[in-house]
């Protein structure tokens, strides 16, 4: 049997037992650590994005003082600079507890089931869904 014909390995291949609907419900499990990890992904660019603004903030003040409004870098420095983005926290610490409250205990769940029902076995739907969409014998459609 030559590469092109063989099937998925083993760490790609439904264990023993597990059932369609399993396989599906894993799926979707999936899918939805993605999409948070997804979310996680615009909290830090919100985190950098926040912070770089921030950053920017230091040549505002100083050509607001150059141009001679030194009330008005005052203002800025005072009112704007460096000023928490909700009550008590910056962004940094939005992402912490992000990653603590919400992420953390998700994404070690879906570890911990995926263990359980599948040996560990990740993207079994997907896996699947490739072997079922391939060109046996094409270059391009291997399993592996």
């Amino acid at each position: 049997m030559n590469a092109r014909s063989q099937p998925p390995d083993l760490r790609h291949r439904r264990p023993e037992g597990v059932t369609d609907t399993t396989v599906e419900a894993l799926g979707a499990l999936s899918k939805a650590l993605e999409t948070a990890e997804r979310a996680r992904g615009a909290l830090y660019e919100f985190h950098q994005l926040t912070g770089s603004s921030d950053l920017c903030l230091d040549e505002a003040v100083r050509l607001l003082r150059e141009a001679g409004h030194t009330d008005r870098a005052d203002q800025v420095e005072r009112e704007v600079l460096g000023r928490n983005v909700i009550p008590g926290h910056w962004t940094f610490q939005i992402v912490e507890e992000y990653n603590t409250t919400y992420y953390e205990p998700f994404r070690a769940i879906e570890r911990q089931i995926r263990q359980e029902l599948a040996d560990g076995r990740d993207h079994l739907y997907e896996a699947e869904m490739k072997e079922a969409r391939r060109t046996k014998g094409h270059p391009d459609h291997t399993a592996d």
